[in-house]
């Protein structure tokens, strides 16, 4: 592998990396060669068929495709078609089923009666009313995660189906975490249960894979798997453009410390059934239980005429990673932040590196977000590096209308 004969090497073949390799070499004629330490493209959107039973599965955890950006869902089109799929989870209990995100349904079951939407609002207002007096933030604000979520969808909800999933999640006490570890919790006063309400939804019709596949097939890219960014650094040549999308403390050899991350475990199970669960993602509140969540990736695709009566599902664990670990979810605590501002001012000395993705922000970023992130960063950061190498200062009119046709 020649490294230094590419004007640009991407760091990661997930979306944020695979999207800008796509239009730097559409749309400036320039040469890309993306690696990638795993043995696959497609980071953790990375979809398979599953040998035992034939049905695609999602490596890394069941992936939605949903976005209100009308800019990021033409892009994506480019590349694949989407179904129809509405996205619906479930929350086992003490026993008993409830729709999530929590809705009107959810309130009634929870409470056992029937309610208007004014009633449930209510009950909800008068349980967090009555938290807010005696809990531990008192009167001038929010103190911690529960009483956050109490906040806002109450105290019967939240021991219910919030309390014993967020230990499991982050095995702490949720009087422990930090509030702005979760943002608003969703409480719909209608019967409305679908998990998202983007104004665009849908699964890939040819999967995950396939969407890289056409990303990445153009002669100005080169992919090169099973390549770690670390072991070939030193051939970089500083006329060359690196974007990196692995873990940014790793980039600084963790000189300001290990940044804090949630990863998950999944164990995988073959049924001899063709529908195990009835549902793609059912969750598992009750803190005895020892998984999270349990994925079937057969109801992603209804569409699909499946051969054989049998299905694949994973059962999620969740725990804190160690430096070997997958990393899914920052932990963003203050000192994370307090780490990260530190690895941000470190990156002036590095002006031939872009720095993006969920791992090089330390972002929890969905598919849609990183995607809108690549098209911004290429717009705003990656374009202009090459006219600014490739022009003189008093190029500036060239710079301009070279710019504005790249945005066209």
């Amino acid at each position: 592998m020649q490294l230094e004969n590419f004007d640009v090497v991407v760091v990661g073949a997930g979306f944020f990396g695979a999207v800008i390799a796509e239009q730097v070499a559409n749309k400036l004629g320039r040469s890309v060669c993306v690696l990638d330490r795993r043995l696959h493209i497609g980071g953790n959107a990375y979809s398979e068929l599953d040998s035992d039973s034939g049905v695609e599965v999602h490596r890394y955890g069941t992936h939605i495709f949903h976005t209100n950006s009308e800019t990021v869902w033409r892009y994506l089109q480019r590349f694949t078609h989407f179904t129809d799929y509405r996205h619906r989870v479930f929350t086992v209990a003490n026993g008993r089923v409830y729709a999530m995100p929590i809705n009107l349904a959810t309130v009634c079951a929870a409470f056992g009666r029937i309610m208007s939407p004014d009633e449930a609002r209510a009950v909800i207002a008068a349980e967090a009313a009555a938290h807010g007096a005696s809990g531990r933030h008192g009167a001038s604000g929010i103190g911690n995660l529960e009483d956050k979520a109490i906040a806002s969808v109450g105290r019967t909800l939240y021991d219910l189906l919030i309390r014993g999933y967020t230990q499991k999640q982050w095995q702490t006490d949720p009087r422990e975490l930090s509030a702005d570890i979760i943002g608003r919790l969703p409480v719909r006063f209608t019967f409305d249960d679908r998990y998202f309400a983007d104004r665009y939804e849908g699964m890939p019709v040819d999967g995950y894979t396939a969407i890289f596949r056409r990303m990445l097939e153009h002669p100005k890219i080169a992919v090169e798997l099973g390549v770690d960014y670390f072991d070939v650094a030193d051939r970089i040549n500083p006329h060359q453009l690196v974007i990196y999308t692995g873990p940014i403390d790793r980039f600084f050899g963790y000189t300001c410390g290990h940044l804090g991350w949630r990863t998950v475990d999944f164990a995988r199970e073959v049924h001899d059934v063709a529908d195990f669960q009835g549902a793609a993602v059912i969750n598992y509140a009750d803190a005895e239980v020892p998984f999270t969540r349990i994925h079937e990736f057969r109801h992603l695709h209804p569409e699909r005429a499946h051969a054989q009566a049998r299905t694949t599902i994973y059962r999620e664990y969740s725990r804190f990673a160690g430096r070997t670990d997958e990393p899914y979810y920052p932990i963003n605590t203050g000192s994370d932040r307090a780490m990260l501002a530190s690895y941000h001012a470190m990156t002036a000395a590095h002006p031939n590196v872009i720095f993006g993705g969920r791992l090089g922000s330390y972002k929890y970023l969905d598919m849609h977000q990183a995607i809108g992130a690549a098209l911004k960063t290429f717009e705003h950061e990656v374009a202009p590096f090459f006219v600014r190498e490739g022009m003189q200062p008093s190029d500036a009119a060239a710079r301009r209308a070279a710019l504005s046709a790249l945005s066209a």
